[in-house]
């Protein structure tokens, strides 16, 4: 399955790289198709249901493009997985999808736990620092969890940089009981 998710993923992140299309818009109407999907159960019985022509199956896509203003590059997207019966895996190729984008766009996804609310310098200035250290611009989501008791934990990828004062006293504590 993860090769299936991968190679559609790819194949899609090189189409809008050469194409130049606009990776925001496109990955914006990938996602939007994906929780469209997600959200509704008849949806999903069409394009899942062998017994469903694949005819039938574009037809249902070419009206939901119509109406939401889907673009012609993330149609035909669809249309493949559909004729190849890979919608199942539309929401895992979609996520894998806006990964490869952020790779070759050299951006990288962070979630920032803090203790508290940051302002807009602090912000900044963790936001510049994580910059620095992955070697890619930062798009960062926060969320505030007063259990960290200060400091900020920020997750980039799979690689997690643990600042919280939380952090800190347990790696002490884990010295102390060590020595």
């Amino acid at each position: 399955m993860a090769t299936v998710v991968n190679t559609y993923a790819r194949a899609f992140a090189d189409v809008v790289m050469s194409s130049h299309l606009d990776a925001a818009k496109t990955l914006a109407e990938t996602q939007q198709i994906s929780s469209l999907m997600e959200q509704s159960k008849p949806l999903r019985e069409v394009w899942d249901n062998p017994s469903i022509t694949a005819e039938q199956k574009r037809a249902v896509l070419d009206a939901i493009a119509q109406r939401a203003g889907i673009s012609r590059p993330v149609r035909n997207f669809i249309a493949v997985l559909i004729d190849k019966r890979r919608t199942r895996f539309l929401a895992e190729i979609v996520a894998q999808f806006a990964q490869e984008l952020n790779q070759r766009l050299g951006f990288a996804d962070a979630q920032i736990t803090t203790a508290r609310e940051l302002g807009v310098t602090e912000r900044t200035a963790l936001e510049q620092d994580l910059t620095r250290v992955t070697g890619k611009t930062v798009r960062a989501r926060y969320e505030q969890d007063p259990a960290i008791l200060g400091g900020a934990i920020a997750r980039v990828g799979s690689t997690v940089y643990d600042g919280s004062v939380k952090g800190q006293l347990e790696r002490l504590r884990q010295q102390l009981a060590s020595s």
